[in-house]
């Protein structure tokens, strides 16, 4: 019988010192594969493509992930996750808060990705097709935090994400994390924030499977 021809490309790849490709990491506990997954392909392929930046994971979630990893904030029983993209803020959060979670974007696309991410980490989410500014007093009332990461970088995105955050401190959200690699929309609509809510500004770096760096506004609401 011979080689199969998988076995022997492998082999010949061995032999040349090619390395094959990385397909997920793990992060802070969390699964985040790449666009090399296999599961990510297979959702490529069946002609699944987000249209507003979520092809990827970005990672300015994980400032996010390793700030509430070694400050874990009380009563997070219910996050949201704004602009979740693959939404694996939020997937950590309910894996290693126990939150329920719902995750919300404007681009539906993105949530066949996300649940596979989720999948790949033994949990789920709720999933909400829904964008910044149709988030209403009412609806942000349901949650104890919100999280979100890389959603401000268009200039015409300032104000809505400055908009959203009022509303949620107004709706008695108790924790308030956006996270960012410092574009200077972000820092915009962060200083805004921050001068009206009492919030932070604060610079943040990871360091191990994902390296990332940038700032995270934080608004503690209690």
């Amino acid at each position: 019988m011979g080689t199969p021809p998988l076995a022997k490309s492998a082999e010949k790849d061995s032999k040349l010192g090619r390395s094959k490709p990385t397909v997920a990491r793990t992060f802070r506990g969390v699964t985040i594969p790449t666009s090399s997954h296999p599961n990510i392909r297979r959702v490529r392929r069946q002609g699944t493509v987000p249209s507003i930046h979520g092809n990827k994971f970005w990672k300015s979630s994980a400032l996010l992930i390793d700030y509430l990893k070694k400050h874990p904030p009380e009563n997070c029983q219910r996050v949201i996750d704004v602009g979740c993209g693959w939404g694996i803020g939020g997937i950590w959060c309910a894996k290693k808060l126990d939150a329920k979670v719902t995750s919300v974007d404007a681009d539906p696309d993105v949530f066949p990705y996300l649940d596979e991410v989720a999948a790949l980490n033994g949990v789920k989410t709720k999933t909400v097709a829904r964008r910044f500014e149709q988030l209403t007093v009412k609806d942000l009332k349901k949650y104890d935090m919100l999280i979100a990461a890389d959603i401000c970088f268009w200039d015409e995105l300032v104000k809505p994400v400055t908009n959203m955050v009022n509303r949620a401190v107004k709706a008695g959200v108790k924790h308030i994390y956006i996270a960012d690699p410092e574009r200077s929309t972000f820092l915009e609509m962060a200083e805004r924030c921050v001068d009206k809510h009492c919030g932070d500004l604060f610079e943040w770096k990871t360091r191990g499977s994902v390296e990332a760096r940038g700032a995270i506004m934080a608004i503690e609401n209690a």
